[in-house]
């Protein structure tokens, strides 16, 4: 039985909207974190001009892998190993990065590499779309935010809701230019930063 993650079956229709508007240009879309596999599958089976590169870490490649193998579309790439501590990153010809829900959990040495990261692969004219919650000046979007960011580092001193200037800075500090941000629904965002032509 295909794991399943119901927040993947929640926010997919809406971050698919915001997807085919920024990456409408790009052609080969690096996935960090793709976790089950639902949105690489939902993705790339409506962004066909795309081919999609799902990553995970080695101990969670299992269940992404079992469910491309029943459900991906051609445009799927095979699923391949990736920490984003990696130097470089096991990823080629790719000239976007899209994450969901990953940086509030990693820590944030994994925050920053994964910036660092995403500043070497991207050339000029590349996308990174980051999807999750995030605060601004030290602050919450919603008061469920809050609770979710203390249950979170409850769980992991190293993880919480990130501030999007200390975000912003990291990715200026690769070169990369806010474009858009995104509300989304759940009180989430969609940042996308692109390297200039």
């Amino acid at each position: 039985m295909l794991a399943v993650s119901e927040a993947c079956e929640r926010n997919k229709a809406p971050i698919l909207a915001v997807l085919a508007g920024e990456l409408a240009a790009s052609r080969a879309v690096l996935e960090i974190g793709s976790g089950t596999g639902q949105h690489a599958v939902h993705f790339a089976s409506h962004l066909t001009h795309l081919s999609w590169q799902p990553s995970e870490v080695r101990a969670q490649l299992p269940p992404l892998i079992e469910r491309l193998q029943c459900e991906a579309p051609p445009n799927v790439r095979a699923a391949i190993a990736l920490d984003v501590h990696d130097d470089p990153w096991a990823a080629r010809d790719l000239d976007a990065v899209f994450s969901a829900n990953t940086l509030h959990i990693m820590a944030w040495s994994a925050v920053r590499e994964f910036f660092r990261g995403c500043g070497a692969l991207l050339r000029a004219g590349g996308v990174l779309c980051v999807y999750g919650p995030v605060r601004y000046r030290g602050e919450y979007t919603s008061a469920s935010n809050a609770q979710f960011d203390q249950w979170l580092k409850d769980r992991d001193p190293q993880s919480g809701i990130r501030d999007f200037e200390a975000l912003d800075a990291l990715a200026c500090a690769q070169g990369l230019k806010l474009r858009a941000d995104h509300p989304m629904p759940a009180n989430n965002q969609t940042l996308v930063w692109h390297r200039p032509a």
